[in-house]
């Protein structure tokens, strides 16, 4: 038996707004995460289901935020590099800005909120990868900010790591308690693009 969530008892919404009411956020969908020692798991399918809502979004005419991690030259996440880059298939077009950030939560000394309050945004929808790392940290940054999240499950991924007792926690296992962890409060998960109404 699973018990209420702090969403629940708080009386805070348990159905994600619409997708016309909403403000898109893509977060680090870069290559970094589709190959070597940071390939997530499942990603290309992640990243298939990201592509999905963007294309729903763009249909709609909705602003699209693209998040980018920069760890600066030579590194996994050197966006002036082919590493770094946004994956083709959910790369930014026209003029979609791109909002560079250092820090897991995208709102951490980038001009991300005062963007989204430009335009008028206070509901968003969240996809993109780590799901335990900067997924999770943007989704309870928009929440401390005032914003209405909901996280897109499907266009999302991570990999295992290892817990305090040095047994490995599965990406699987990291992938539902990350979510779990988030639906609980912060943010409204929703299984895939479909479930978020038009």
């Amino acid at each position: 038996m699973t018990r209420p969530t702090l969403r629940e008892l708080a009386s805070l919404p348990v159905e994600p707004a619409r997708l016309a009411d909403s403000a898109l956020v893509l977060i680090d969908c870069q290559k970094t995460y589709t190959q070597g020692v940071m390939e997530l798991e499942g990603v290309q399918a992640a990243l298939d289901e990201t592509a999905a809502l963007l294309d729903r979004a763009r249909t709609a005419g909705i602003p699209i935020i693209h998040i980018q991690h920069s760890d600066g030259p030579g590194s996994l996440y050197d966006i002036e590099g082919e590493s770094g880059a946004i994956v083709d298939a959910v790369a930014p077009r026209g003029d979609e800005p791109v909002v560079v950030k250092q820090f897991p939560n995208s709102f951490v000394q980038t001009d991300l909120d005062e963007r989204l309050k430009a335009l008028g945004a206070s509901n968003l929808v969240l996809a993109g990868f780590m799901t335990h790392m900067c997924v999770n940290s943007t989704a309870r940054g928009a929440f401390n900010l005032g914003y209405a999240p909901t996280v897109v499950a499907a266009a999302t991924a991570t990999r295992s790591l290892a817990g305090p007792d040095g047994q490995a926690v599965s990406a699987p296992a990291l992938q539902a308690a990350s979510l779990a962890a988030l639906a609980d409060l912060f943010a409204l998960v929703v299984p895939g693009t479909a479930d978020i109404p038009d």
